[in-house]
Parts: C-alpha cells; structure tokens; sequence
C-alpha cells in the first residue's frame, strides 16, 4: 500500500497544524457525502476509509463485494499522508471513524497507544504477513496492523527525456543528479519535482545513508541524547536544498501534492520525479508508452533507497460491525486480494502465499527492498513521529521557498524534540 511516506510516498501530504476551521470542515466532511461517513449504518454495513484512490481500490473491493453479497461495503477516501492521518484523528475524536482504517508509520505509535485499534494477533490469518510488516505495527506482543507490502522510494525517470541530454547511467553522487538536472534544464527539461507537502523520498534517501554510515542507530541516538538532528541532518539537508538554491526545481513544489507531481510527470512535463513504488502502476496505465526506469538517491557516500512497511489494515476497536470489519481485512489481505491490490498498483506486496511478477522499472529497487536496505525517518523515530513529521513537513516547505536554512531546519528539529520530551 503507499507515500508514505513513505512515504511515501504518497505519496506524499499537509501539515497536522489543522485551525479551528480546519477540524470543523474534516468532521462535517466525516459526517457528509457519499460513502465518506465514518460508522456503519446497518448490521450489513461495514465502512472503510482507504488510503489508496478509488481507481486502485475498486477491482479489489468489487471482488469483496462479489464473494460477500450481503455485506454493504460504504468506502471514503483520503489522501496521504497528513491529509490522512489528521482527517483519520478528527473521526476517532468524534466517534465516526470507520471500522476499518490505516495504520500508518506516521501515526502508528498514537494509534497503538491510544487503543485505537483492535489487536489482530489472534487471527489464524495473521501468519500469511511478513515478518518485518507484523513487528512494524506491534506494540507488547499485539499486532494492530495487517500490512501487505513494502515500498521503495527513489527517483523515476522518463528514459526518453534523460536520452536527449546523453544520459546513460544513473548518477553516483549528489553533485552528479544536479549536474544532470542542470543539463536539463539548460536543454529546457523541467528536470525534478516532488512534492513538499510530506516528507521526500529523497532527502529521506540522504538521511538514510547518515543513518547508515552511523551503524542503524541514528535515531535511537538522537532521542537518547547521543547526537542530535543538528549533527546528522545538517549535511543532507545542504545538500538536499541545493535543488532549489541552484533553481534547478522551483519552489512552487512546497504547494503541490504527490497526484499532483504524478499528474505532471505522466504528461511528459518533467523528466524525473521523486515518488514511491506505489506510483508506477497508475503512470504506466496514464502513459503506457512512457519507458520509465527507477534509479536510488546518490549521496556522496554511495546510493540509497527510502521506504518502509507500507501502512497496514487496522480495525477499529470500536467499529460498529467487528465481525463484517475482521473479514473484510482477512479478504484485503488473502492471496486474491493482494493479487488484485497489486496488479493496479504494482507494489512491492510481501504476503506469505502470493509472489508477484513486478516490473522490470522496479528491477534496481526490489533487492534492496526486500533486503531492508532503505530508510524513511517516521518509521525509525522512536516515538512522537506524527507531531515531529508535522514539524519536518513545515519547515521543509520553508526552506524550499527559501526561508530558513538547513542549519535552522536541524536546530528546529531538535527544538521541537526536546519540547515534545518535556524538557
């Protein structure tokens, strides 16, 4: 499933900062409309509010509703990710949330926590997910999520456009991906775009190689006081922010979304986009003549993947129909369902009983993934990770319009942390 962060990714997203009015117009959107009311209406109602669009969901819900005729599935959709989870929050405050939801990285430690969701562990369906998807949504022996893939966050790139600057392989480090932009767009090739209004794959990507290069425990260092966002960040985020201190991207990206960013690159607009595994599917249906190849982020330590357990199937512990909720999951998660999800979304799935054919553009990306070789920040934060990628998002935003700087964003960072301790 998908952005995120990583998330995608998506891919990838607005700020948690909701106003007053904000929250209003989320509940009564909650609360109106068609199929987007949060609890179920009858005994033969079970609601679910999904992650992914309609266009990927409906073959696979279709085929839930044909082998289940007397279940009546009412269905919303959200975008990820902060749109989201921050939608998701406003129905579980006010009771309307729908039995079956996503459990995200980004908000998993409050859903858990909160007994937001019903544990999942006793299922006898339980052992067909992944190893590395079940401990991502356990907490204390319980797992409160079923998630069904995992993804990769890199740099997708319209091979056709990068051919007519003489490309050939991918770049080995960063100053060699802003070269290749650089050729770009002196060829008039709008080189880049990702959306800024969730985290990046690809600064995720060059944080993760600082992560690495720090022996996997950056982040546990950090929130134990053994380093700090200023030390480990800084020099990502340099190098990140000179996609836009060169103009090499435009700051109009810090307002444009991840379907946005899709829309662009499938109409040819873009040669490269900063997107997830998830996104493949729809661009190739979109553009199905495009040829398109993923290549990881370059940092100036070697190359790197973001991604994460994709977000998984949650039941709501307080859904209104539990028996209808339950086998709904077990279906979105079983050899059929999975097979579906994935034929619209060609992701990477990880289910115990189903291997899919992926597509040869995702041929770099899936060892690493498979083997865990990748990063996304939310995913690895020990706890607080909605609030502080709340924080991340925003700040970022300001920096790629040029308002603060990486030294400031890291320094921030480590603000917000401490605040968000108690100390």
């Amino acid at each position: 499933m998908l952005n995120h962060t990583n998330s995608p990714q998506r891919r990838r997203k607005t700020s948690l900062r909701l106003t007053v009015l904000g929250a209003v117009v989320a509940a009564a959107a909650a609360l109106t409309g068609c199929g987007s009311s949060g609890g179920s209406g009858s005994d033969n109602t079970v609601s679910f509010y999904s992650w992914d669009n309609e266009a990927s969901m409906k073959p696979v819900l279709d085929e839930f509703k044909k082998q289940n005729p007397t279940i009546d599935l009412k269905v919303s959709y959200g975008t990820p990710v902060q749109g989201y989870i921050s939608t998701l929050q406003t129905r579980i405050n006010s009771g309307t949330a729908a039995d079956v939801f996503i459990i995200t990285a980004e908000n998993k430690t409050e859903i858990m926590e909160g007994g937001f969701a019903k544990d999942l562990s006793g299922e006898p369906w339980i052992g067909n997910i992944a190893d590395a998807a079940k401990a991502t949504y356990t907490k204390d022996g319980k797992v409160y999520g079923a998630a069904t893939a995992s993804w990769g966050g890199g740099i997708l790139y319209n091979k056709d456009l990068l051919a007519k600057v003489g490309f050939t392989n991918p770049p080995e480090t960063w100053d060699d991906f802003l070269a290749l932009c650089k050729k770009l767009k002196d060829a008039g090739i709008t080189p880049f775009y990702e959306s800024g209004d969730g985290m990046p794959v690809s600064l995720a990507a060059l944080v993760g190689l600082q992560n690495e290069a720090s022996g996997g425990t950056m982040d546990v260092d950090i929130w134990a006081g053994k380093t700090s966002f200023a030390k480990t960040w800084t020099e990502p985020l340099k190098d990140w922010s000179e996609l836009f201190r060169q103009d090499l991207v435009s700051p109009s990206v810090a307002g444009l979304t991840g379907d946005q960013i899709t829309s662009e690159f499938q109409r040819g607009s873009v040669a490269m986009i900063g997107t997830g595994s998830w996104a493949l599917g729809s661009i190739q249906k979109a553009a199905p003549d495009m040829k398109l190849e993923f290549m990881p982020v370059p940092g100036d330590s070697g190359t790197y993947w973001a991604g994460a357990v994709s977000p998984g199937y949650a039941v709501n512990a307080k859904a209104k129909n539990p028996d209808a909720a339950e086998k709904l999951v077990e279906f979105l998660q079983s050899k059929t369902g999975v097979e579906l999800y994935q034929k619209q979304n060609a992701a990477i799935t990880t289910t115990k009983d189903f291997t899919p054919e992926l597509d040869p553009a995702l041929s770099s990306m899936v060892p690493a993934v498979r083997d865990g070789k990748f990063y996304l920040p939310q995913v690895t934060w020990p706890t607080n990770s909605a609030a502080l990628n709340s924080e991340t998002v925003s700040l970022l935003q300001q920096l790629i319009q040029g308002q603060t700087t990486p030294e400031k964003v890291a320094s921030a960072l480590d603000a917000k942390l401490a605040s968000l301790q108690g100390k």
